[in-house]
């Protein structure tokens, strides 16, 4: 069983509550977010494109695929997704995680199938996501303004800059010749997107606010490895959940 989980839903909780304790806040400028002007258009666009395709094509594909394929797929890609983390730990020098993501890999990608089973999670090997944006913040780059991008959501300058590193180092490329690798990666895309489908519920408000604050509150959890002052990180929130 995977004792991390608590953990990882704890952390998930305290970012939903956080973004849902203050719906008043479509109506004050955040300090991270001086474009919002620009980013509201941004957004527009983006939700027109998912709500007639994106969702869409993520509904069907939860309709006709099976639970277990499912997870298979979405293990799958967080195999490879593992791969930009080891890059990521390293680079943090964070090397006690770079050696449970590098168990992780070897684990899933042999006794997994190919990382189809996620069986390095059943040996209570679990590591947090890692990113190039998060390395930046690690060697002291500032986040920098919040950016919504065309097609590619919400970031800010700093993990905007860290994507194309972080492309060079997804497995994604090299596995799949063209074009197959284009299937792949909308197959990736699609698989993310049907997994959120349930929580969609939890939107309360502006729907920009709410998806800009989880989104800041969800990087700072990460670049700061959940370590991170509020009254919902506390050790007797943890305690009482």
């Amino acid at each position: 069983m995977d004792t991390s989980k608590p953990q990882h839903t704890r952390r998930l909780s305290a970012v939903l509550l956080l973004s849902m304790a203050a719906p008043a806040g479509a109506m004050t400028p955040h300090p991270q977010d001086p474009w919002e002007s620009y980013n509201r258009k941004v957004f527009a666009f983006n939700e027109f494109l998912d709500d007639y395709l994106l969702r869409p094509v993520a509904k069907g594909y939860r309709a006709v695929t099976p639970e277990v394929v499912d997870r298979s797929v979405t293990n799958f890609f967080g195999n490879l997704g593992d791969v930009v983390t080891l890059a990521n730990n390293i680079l943090q020098l964070k090397h006690h995680e770079a050696a449970a993501t590098a168990s992780r890999i070897m684990f899933n990608s042999t006794w997994g199938i190919g990382g189809l089973f996620d069986v390095a999670t059943a040996f209570d090997i679990s590591v947090d996501k890692e990113d190039f944006g998060q390395t930046l913040s690690y060697w002291g780059v500032p986040q920098g303004n919040y950016l919504m991008l065309p097609f590619l959501g919400p970031g800010t300058v700093t993990d905007t800059i860290g994507r194309i590193p972080d492309s060079y180092a997804d497995p994604v490329g090299y596995l799949f010749p063209e074009p197959e690798k284009y299937f792949a990666s909308a197959t990736r895309i699609v698989d993310k997107r049907a997994d959120v489908i349930p929580a969609e519920n939890l939107i309360q408000g502006d729907r920009y606010t709410f998806v800009r604050n989880a989104y800041l509150q969800q990087r700072e959890f990460l670049i700061n490895d959940g370590k991170v002052e509020d009254p919902f990180t506390s050790d007797d929130f943890d305690e009482d959940y």
